[in-house]
Parts: structure tokens; sequence; C-alpha cells
């Protein structure tokens, strides 16, 4: 087999951009493994800008190479790419519009698939055109009086709520509120960082995820684990990546079978429903009385040494590396 050049894409420059760095490890050790790949990682930072991980500035341009700022350095050829980029571009799926512009084939979720996730609003509008049960919500489009009047009467009617910006990742622009004197504040943040604003009602329930993935010709959907967060609070950003977290996960949610079908089910039918590709983490929320509510789906889901991702995948009884290698020679047609 001829080798593979492997760009591994990461950083970013957004609000994940540490976390992206911490996933890259994980696909540097799992590439590792493949002695046909050959891998340059290149970090984008938040001006634009490229460079490798010895700090070599280079970019990649639309003749699919690395070329470097050194002239004495010879472009690189790219056959392929993985951008390991949680959040702003990579789950926008602003990287993958240009990876198609160019069309240089990638790991993950198309350009398409990953916005409409990435938007809460759009995402929203999916699951249930697909008939999939979630959250009650509205959609705020600008901080006004009648933002904040509707906020109040959610607030008044659901009892408590959780105020999202739509167009972030990882809980970032995103606030619990049970206390009607804290609305205008929060949604002034949360405008901070989306132009648009989700409020939804919130939902005592378990959490639950499952990791979703094409291998082997099917989509495969994990037995559901579960994120338990300390003194019922949200599973917040530091929460997910802080060393000192308090929050602790189940690989395997115990849950009766056919609660666990029926999550699996779910995230079948949404991710094939929404044309997603190569792997998902979608989340769901589980209520006392056994109401199954989707959440939201991740397309880039982390892979640090605390993700879900992999160890889900791995209990399924799946290799990520082999699993990797089929999804690079698929997109190559090798």
């Amino acid at each position: 087999m001829n080798p593979i050049n492997l760009l591994l894409l990461c950083g970013g420059g957004g609000d994940e951009h540490a976390i992206s760095l911490l996933s890259a490890n994980y696909f540097e050790t799992s590439l590792a493994k493949l002695a046909h790949i050959n891998v340059l990682r290149v970090e984008l930072d938040a001006e634009g800008h490229y460079h490798t991980k010895s700090g070599e500035p280079c970019e990649l341009t639309n003749r699919r190479e690395i070329r470097f700022e050194d002239e004495r350095l010879s472009p690189w050829p790219v056959d392929y790419v993985i951008p390991c980029i949680h959040g702003y571009p990579g789950e926008t799926g602003d990287i993958q519009s240009y990876f198609e512009l160019i069309n240089l084939p990638y790991f993950g979720c198309d350009a398409e698939g990953s916005r409409n996730c990435f938007n809460k609003i759009t995402a929203k509008m999916w699951f249930s055109a697909l008939g999939i049960p979630n959250t009650p919500y509205l959609f705020l489009n600008q901080l006004d009086e009648q933002a904040i009047a509707q906020t109040t009467d959610a607030l008044e009617k659901w009892g408590s709520v959780f105020v999202k910006a739509a167009s972030q990742g990882s809980s970032v622009g995103c606030y619990r509120v049970d206390d009607a004197a804290q609305i205008p504040a929060i949604l002034e943040d949360a405008f901070r960082y989306s132009p648009y604003v989700v409020v939804e009602k919130t939902i005592e329930a378990r959490e639950l995820e499952v990791a979703v993935y094409q291998y082997r010709g099917e989509t495969v959907a994990t037995q559901p684990g579960e994120v338990i967060c300390a003194g019922g609070t949200f599973y917040t950003y530091d929460e997910k990546y802080a060393a000192d977290s308090k929050a602790t996960t189940r690989v395997v949610a115990e849950v009766s079978a056919e609660i666990a079908q029926q999550i699996r089910a779910y995230a079948v039918k949404v991710f094939d429903g929404m044309k997603l590709r190569h792997l998902s983490r979608i989340d769901f929320f589980l209520t006392p009385e056994g109401e199954i509510l989707l959440n939201e789906i991740n397309t880039f889901p982390g892979l640090t040494p605390i993700s879900m991702f992999p160890k889900m995948l791995a209990n399924h009884g799946d290799d990520f590396s082999e699993y990797l290698n089929e999804a690079i020679l698929t997109g190559l047609n090798r």
C-alpha cells in the first residue's frame, strides 16, 4: 500500500482550542499504529495562522499541500485531513467548506451536517422534523425588552430555564436561570457568544450519551453511557474538562433494556436522518417518568483521557485505530 500523507489539523483559536489539542494527542497515538500513514500535525491559531508542532509557520494551500514559510522546506502534499477542532471553525462547518472547495478528503461530518447540529435552533427543528422528542424551547433573535419579557414568561411557565447561545459548544454561553432578576444580565452574556439565543425548559433528568459512528457498512450506536453531575449542577465546560471536576461518568448507564434500545434507535435515526458522517456523540435526557428527550449532537466529540466517546466505542468492542483506518481508506477509495 502506498503511504498516505495525513494532515492532523488542530486548535482553531476558539473557546475550545486547548481541548482540541488534547484530542489531537489521542489521534496521534491512534494513527501511530498505522504504519502506512504519515502524519503532519499543524495547529491553527485565532489569527488564522498555521504552524507545525515544532513551531514552523506554514499554510494549507488550494493545491492540497502544506507550504512552509521557510522556502528551503519542500511543500508537503496532503492526501487526507482530520480537522480535530472542537467548536469554531471545526464543528461549525467552516473548515469543512474549505476542504470541499479544494476537493480535499476529510474525516468527520460534512459542512452542512456540522452547521445544522452546531446551531441549536436548526438542530431542534431537525429533531422535531424527524419526530424525535426534545426539550421545549423558545427562540430569541435579538436582545430587547420583548426578549426579556418572553424569557420571564417562560421562567414563570416552566419554573426554571436554560439560556443558551445558539452557536456554541461544550456548554459555552450556557446558563441556568431560576430567578427572574438574573434574566437581563444572563441574556446579555449569552448574546455576546451568538446572535441567536435559545431558552429551554429545565429538565430535571439523567444525562445519557451515545457514541454513534459508521463502521463496516453500518451505523453503530453504543449502549448509552451516563454523566452524573455533583449536587444537581449541570455539565458545564469546566466540569467536562477540569482536572478537579466533580462530575463522574459511567460507560454503560444503568437503564432498562427497553430504554437503552429506544435511545439507540433515536440516535441512529437522527444520525442517518441528518446525513451525518463518520462519528458523533448524541446526548439525551431521561426523566424520572421515563421520558426520553434528545438534547444535542456533538459532531466532533472530545477524545481527551476523560472523554466518553472513545470509552463507549471500546466498550462496544471496536478498536479506534482500525475504525479510523477504515474511514480514511474509504474516503480515499482505497
